[in-house]
């Protein structure tokens, strides 16, 4: 089953079971594969790769978000938006432990020689291939630095 078949059916338990900040949640990340895969170039269906990632930047996002309203004292606001994390969170594989991503990114600066920060993008490019939406993007960053600083 694809990522927007399994959209679209939990779109609907979500409409029978009148989840309203889930289906808000579940329509936002059908809006965002549905336009992916409208936009020019794209092929008929979004590859699982490709929906992890749409889905990774909408919890970004939205985490984003939360962190205004908490600091702008909306509890309201704030709590949607991390109760539409939450939902969103279940469509990602399971995230890598920290001493998994550690050995990953060793093996990277091993496998460039990298020695200095100047050698840092070397090092995420590889790393972002082998881990592909199992760790966050700014988590890879600071270990990364913290290894080669």
């Amino acid at each position: 089953m694809s990522l927007l078949e399994k959209i679209n059916n939990d779109i609907k338990l979500a409409m029978k079971a009148r989840q309203a900040e889930r289906l808000s949640a579940l329509r936002a990340v059908k809006s965002e594969l549905l336009l992916e895969q409208t936009s020019s170039g794209a092929s008929e269906t979004i590859s699982e790769e490709k929906g992890i990632k749409i889905i990774q930047k909408l919890i970004k996002q939205r985490k984003d978000s939360a962190e205004i309203y908490k600091t702008e004292n909306r509890t309201d606001l704030y709590e949607k938006e991390v109760g539409e994390i939450e939902f969103l969170e279940v469509y990602l594989p399971e995230q890598m432990s920290d001493e998994e991503l550690t050995a990953i990114i060793q093996a990277a600066i091993d496998e460039t020689a990298a020695s200095s920060m100047k050698d840092m993008g070397k090092v995420m490019g590889i790393v972002n291939k082998k881990v592909a939406g199992k760790a966050e993007g700014k988590i890879i960053a600071q270990k990364v630095k913290s290894l080669l600083g």
